[in-house]
């Protein structure tokens, strides 16, 4: 197989690359999405103008979803329009990036507005090692009376308002995203993220049917994150937003409240899916061995699934194809022959797994292979690249994990008397 240029990255270690930069300034887009903020867009176009990206390198389009007034904009930036059909911000991002000729894509909101050094900063990352999504530093101030032509970095330090202390001890406790797991998507901020062209056409757009406010970019890096994503916070890539965070402008309840029950049924990982109702997106799936008997493929798969909670039994080729409920499943436990689980040791392969940054753990009975526990998110880089050495395998047996010798009682394993 062969990889995809640029550097392949082991577990989440973008801090390998700290020191290099590419050998040139990358090709980048940038997709600004835009609805009735004409002041703002003045702002953040200047701002893009006197950047220290190449010029010829920077494309600018910005993607209108449906302002009573098209957008004016300026002499070799591009304006893609949409119908105004509501709250449509993940169509329209996805219409930009599908005009995006720059190997690198930044998207940002009209709102928000970009240091000079803004793009050089945020696209390094993603430019060395093309798995990366990179998420620059969003700060706040009131810009109501600052004018395109004025230094942003200075007019906004005299009108600077809180950032969100929320994110501001995620991204401190997480090193920058650097020990960021399966949940770090809630750190991916869509207004000023860039990651490779190549790769988001591998994880795929917005999903457009998100169609109000908040959670279509939580959405995204949560898919990206299992297709094998390398997040990174990058402070040195500063936007500043016109206007306070959505905690701090008293966003209500209910409003969070639809936010959140959106998510909830398109990220099943613990934390963020139903506690009960099943999610319409499975999380971890156990899929039958090739060729065992009706009965001891029941046993087989009921006990693992009894033993790792939040699994549930799938067809093997269908969870590859990733097709309806399977297409964001994090964990695969592929029983590779006839067994029974007990007790809680598989599913503490699984947390490994899922914590420890692991492709895959092969559990033995006997010293035969009985299982093997995947990690998707790894499965796809390693795919991706080619490569063996960018998640550690282990072996090992597992206590309660016992490969079926002879037929199976099913009547007394349903009972509890075998």
């Amino acid at each position: 197989m062969t990889g995809p240029s640029g550097i392949p990255l082991p577990g989440n270690r973008w801090d390998l690359l700290d020191g290099r930069a590419p050998a040139e300034q990358p090709d980048v887009t940038v997709v600004i999405a835009h609805y009735e903020q004409p002041r703002q867009l003045a702002l953040t176009l200047a701002a893009l103008r006197s950047g220290t990206h190449p010029a010829a390198r920077l494309q600018i389009i910005v993607t209108d979803d449906g302002s009573t007034v098209s957008p004016d904009v300026p002499h070799g930036v591009e304006l893609v329009r949409q119908r105004d059909e509501g709250f449509r911000l993940a169509a329209a991002r996805n219409r930009g990036a599908a005009h995006a000729r720059g190997d690198v894509i930044v998207f940002l909101d009209a709102d928000t507005v970009p240091e000079p050094h803004f793009i050089s900063e945020i696209v390094r990352l993603p430019a060395l090692a093309p798995d990366v999504v990179a998420v620059g530093r969003r700060r706040h101030a009131d810009l109501a009376a600052v004018g395109p032509s004025e230094d942003i970095r200075v007019a906004a330090e005299r009108r600077m308002l809180p950032e969100p202390g929320w994110l501001s001890d995620a991204y401190r406790g997480s090193r920058n995203l650097l020990d960021a797991d399966d949940r770090s998507y809630r750190f991916v901020i869509g207004a000023a993220v860039a990651c490779s062209r190549r790769f988001f056409e591998e994880v795929g757009g917005f999903d457009e049917s998100f169609d109000s406010y908040g959670g279509e970019d939580w959405e995204w890096a949560y898919r990206a994150w299992l297709a094998g994503a390398v997040l990174a916070h990058v402070p040195t890539a500063v936007a500043w937003h016109d206007g306070p965070d959505a905690s701090e402008r008293g966003e209500s309840r209910m409003t969070k409240n639809a936010e959140t029950l959106r998510l909830a049924d398109r990220i099943p990982v613990p934390g963020s899916r139903p506690r009960g109702i099943r999610s319409a997106a499975a999380d971890i799936v156990v899929t039958a061995p090739v060729g065992a008997s009706e009965a001891a493929s029941f046993v087989s798969v009921d006990s693992a699934v009894a033993a790792v909670p939040g699994s549930e039994e799938a067809d093997l080729d269908a969870v590859l194809a990733g097709s309806g409920r399977f297409d964001r499943v994090r964990i695969r436990i592929e029983l590779l022959r006839p067994l029974r689980v007990r007790g809680a040791g598989l599913a503490e392969v699984v947390e490994r797994v899922a914590s420890e940054g692991l492709r895959q753990v092969v559990v033995t009975s006997d010293e035969v292979p009985v299982l093997r526990v995947v990690s998707v998110r790894a499965e796809r880089r390693h795919r991706r690249w080619g490569r063996d050495d960018l998640f550690p395998d282990a072996v090992e047996s597992v206590p309660g994990v016992e490969a079926l010798q002879n037929e199976v009682d099913v009547e007394g394993y349903l009972g509890g008397w075998w």
